[in-house]
């Protein structure tokens, strides 16, 4: 199982010089893949484009780009500048978002999300193929012609939890990036649906990336209260306390990875039995001791 890491922990205060140290530190230490979200900090793909040199092995991903506000068209030039930026390496993370984004800071309409996503999908992954797209959907429109600047299209993962979401990740990406999701659903709810889907559409195995906040320590009950309150409130969103229902955990501190290296490494194992086919760490740790430990731990077991 390919190990990566969230560098969203490295937040907005030391700026695009400080993300892309640690990048070179994630490259530098073997890491498959670097992952920063779009959030209101920054813009994932730009930010991406900028560091590529500072880590210039490793894959960079987005986890998410929500396509609400973007249209494919907007998005497909970007991403393709992205993947000519970073020679090939970018891995194009995209999602639905959340309702009270899209419609209370937004301004726009979240009604029938999933038609909404395959419309665009089936515009977006024309674009990034083919450099032409012809849609006209219910909800969208696209029709364009554009010119590639990288030959590769960058690879498309769909945040995606529901049937139908899960069904068109199968169908027509090349997979999933989950979310506070833990090893029952992913064993038990996305691995069988997401992979029927592909099989039925004679794509090849689907990827099933899996990202949770980790931390390696003896003192898991500080571990755990520190991502409770690094994470409170996020439940409430319906994909997440979806996910969480499922797993039968309260919120996202019972579904982290927290505990010392054995129990850290025989939980990796469990996701990876249950179908992960890659792992995104978020470094969630109240201690620079602890910091240290989580980071040798995921470095040995790389």
């Amino acid at each position: 199982m390919r190990i990566g890491l969230y560098g969203s922990k490295v937040g907005p205060r030391g700026g695009l010089a400080a993300i892309g140290a640690d990048a070179r530190t994630a490259d530098e230490q073997g890491f498959a893949s670097y992952w920063l979200p779009q959030w209101m900090a920054l813009d994932a793909l730009t930010a991406l484009s900028v560091i590529a040199n500072a880590a210039p092995r490793i894959d960079l991903g987005t986890a998410v780009v929500p396509i609400y506000g973007r249209h494919p068209l907007v998005l497909a030039l970007q991403a393709m500048t992205a993947q000519a930026a970073t020679e090939g390496r970018i891995q194009l993370g995209i999602g639905l978002s959340h309702r009270p984004v899209v419609e209370d800071q937004m301004g726009l309409s979240y009604e029938r999300p999933a038609l909404h996503m395959r419309e665009y999908l089936t515009a977006l992954d024309s674009l990034l193929r083919t450099g032409t797209a012809k849609v006209h959907g219910e909800i969208l429109r696209c029709e364009a012609n554009v010119a590639r600047m990288h030959e590769t299209p960058p690879p498309v993962l769909l945040a995606a939890l529901g049937p139908r979401m899960l069904k068109l990740a199968g169908e027509d990406a090349a997979g999933t990036i989950l979310w506070l999701n833990g090893p029952r659903v992913v064993a038990e709810h996305v691995a069988p649906r997401i992979r029927e889907a592909a099989d039925r559409a004679g794509r090849p195995e689907p990827r099933i990336v899996v990202g949770l906040p980790i931390c390696v320590t003896d003192d898991v009950e500080r571990a755990r209260a520190t991502i409770r309150k690094a994470y409170s409130g996020i439940a409430d969103f319906a994909s997440y306390k979806s996910a969480l229902s499922r797993e039968g955990a309260d919120g996202p501190a019972d579904v982290a990875l927290v505990g010392n290296v054995a129990q850290f490494a025989e939980s990796l194992d469990e996701l990876e039995q249950a179908g992960a086919t890659e792992f995104l760490a978020m470094e969630v740790c109240k201690t620079p001791e602890d910091a240290e430990r989580t980071r040798a731990a995921l470095v040995e077991l790389l």
